[in-house]
């Protein structure tokens, strides 16, 4: 299976975080900052830095961000960059693009540009955002110490009409499906061994971070 790629624009605390994260997770991250510094510092923790104006069309094509599978605009306090960058992302035909808003207006006029996702980081810790870019089926995603997670699942076709004996993740995979929320709102706390889980259904799974990683990578069918 290929390696996702990422482009972080903007290595600021919440950048450097996100950035650092999808590398954890196995992807390949180019990261670009206009300060040479923020990217000196990071540089030997991703695959890729540079040094780019991104508000400038012929720069961003020069770095190769047309390879990239998705662009995060993680700018710091510069409002007329982050909507001139996400801009030219959308407009080069980067197949996803995220954008960090600095207030609801900012994030109103993100999603009026066609900007995938719009992340306000008061309320989206870099780690979460990380996990769930990478794995589509993974809804939220809360650590509880170093070793355990708590994650919510949505259960694909490859799941569908199949008991929780069935499944088996606690043998299988090490982690457990503590509770299903059912698509209609039905939320089954503590399911038993026969209670079976449904297309759509979202399964919340506790267990270690690579458990959990696995399990979801089956869920995938990869």
């Amino acid at each position: 299976m290929r390696m996702e790629q990422f482009a972080v624009i903007g290595l600021g605390r919440f950048g450097s975080s996100l950035a650092k994260e999808l590398i954890r997770l196995g992807c390949e991250v180019l990261g670009v900052d206009k300060d040479e510094e923020a990217v000196d510092e990071i540089g030997p923790e991703l695959t890729h830095t540079v040094v780019a104006d991104t508000t400038e069309e012929e720069a961003l094509r020069s770095i190769g961000i047309r390879n990239v599978d998705c662009a995060v605009v993680a700018i710091g306090n510069d409002i007329q960059a982050s909507i001139l960058t996400s801009i030219l992302l959308k407009e080069l035909g980067i197949p996803k693009v995220v954008a960090k808003a600095l207030s609801v207006p900012h994030g109103k006029v993100l999603h009026k540009l066609g900007v995938d996702r719009v992340i306000y980081p008061e309320r989206d810790m870099g780690i979460r955002v990380a996990n769930q870019l990478v794995s589509p089926n993974l809804l939220d995603y809360i650590e509880l110490s170093k070793s355990y997670t708590i994650a919510e699942l949505s259960a694909t076709r490859k799941l569908a009409s199949h008991s929780l004996k069935e499944l088996d993740t606690r043998a299988r995979f090490g982690c457990s499906i503590v509770a299903i929320n059912k698509k209609n709102d039905q939320v089954v706390i503590a399911p038993s061994a026969e209670d079976v889980v449904e297309e759509g259904d979202v399964m919340v799974v506790i267990g270690t971070n690579e458990q959990i990683e696995h399990f979801e990578s089956s869920v995938n069918g990869t």
